[in-house]
């Protein structure tokens, strides 16, 4: 069972807005021992959302996705998830009460009477209306859910309302997978060393500690460091603590210079 997110929106893809999600998921993942196997960014384009939705929906992931499930016209993600999985698009009746607090409550702040039935209230409805047999994410910024299908958790694109909810999910219904799996990263900044020549100790590193992965980020390096490879170990915390030691002995042992990060 991997997490997954999918992140919605053309404004993404165009450069209008800079995402915020990916990051902090992995944040918020990280904080509860677990960690993110996939992400893909989608612009508003009905047929490829259904397209990727009935790919991940075929699987036994976990996916997050934020964006695309409000009511103006480019948001595409309600109808999307409900034809992935040839449902009807159907009215949720606690979603509808939730929007309908939210339209009294917003015109008991304006000093002013809310009229459930005008159009454009009605419209706001719309909100509401998921594929059948979907159950909600509450949603405490401002009371309109989301909502979930198959281990898919749709959330708004505003990080404000987004967030939140992705936590809620992740309390609610997979505490059990917290801290499951013990895990120590631990490297060093290797110096003067080109990726190539240390290939071979990065192979033979995952060769012996099956349970830790290596890891190579060189950096041209900046106004205070010099050009570098970060290197590192991964994984299951006594096999990355062998491997670490093994990784700095085989450094020094062919005269390359590293430091601690």
């Amino acid at each position: 069972m991997a997490i997954g997110l999918i992140i919605i929106g053309d404004e993404i893809l165009s450069g209008r807005r800079v995402d915020q999600h990916f990051s902090k998921v992995v944040q918020l993942l990280a904080a509860r021992g677990l960690k993110l196997e996939w992400a893909e960014v989608l612009g508003d384009d009905p047929a490829r959302i259904v397209a990727t939705l009935k790919r991940t929906f075929a699987t036994d992931d976990i996916v997050f996705c934020c964006g695309g499930i409000g009511a103006t016209p480019d948001d595409h993600t309600r109808q999307a998830a409900a034809d992935a999985l040839g449902l009807p698009l159907v009215l949720h009746a606690q979603g509808k009460i939730n929007i309908e607090q939210r339209i009294v409550q917003m015109g008991e702040e304006a000093g002013q009477p809310a009229d459930l039935n005008t159009p454009e209230n009605l419209h706001r409805l719309k909100m509401a209306e998921f594929a059948e047999g979907a159950a909600l994410i509450p949603n405490a910024y401002n009371n309109i859910a989301g909502f979930s299908l198959h281990q898919h958790y749709f959330v708004p694109g505003f990080p404000v309302m987004a967030w939140p909810m992705i936590e809620w999910v992740l309390d609610n219904h997979y505490a059990n997978l917290f801290n499951r799996e013990p895990h120590l990263e631990q490297s060093v900044l290797v110096y003067e060393a080109a990726e190539s020549a240390l290939t071979p100790l990065m192979v033979a590193l995952e060769q012996q500690y099956p349970r830790v992965k290596v890891f190579s980020l060189p950096s041209v390096g900046d106004a205070t460091t010099r050009r570098h490879i970060e290197l590192g170990v991964k994984g299951e915390p006594a096999q990355t603590l062998e491997a670490f030691q093994r990784l700095r002995d085989e450094l020094t042992r062919l005269n390359v210079e590293f430091s601690a990060p």
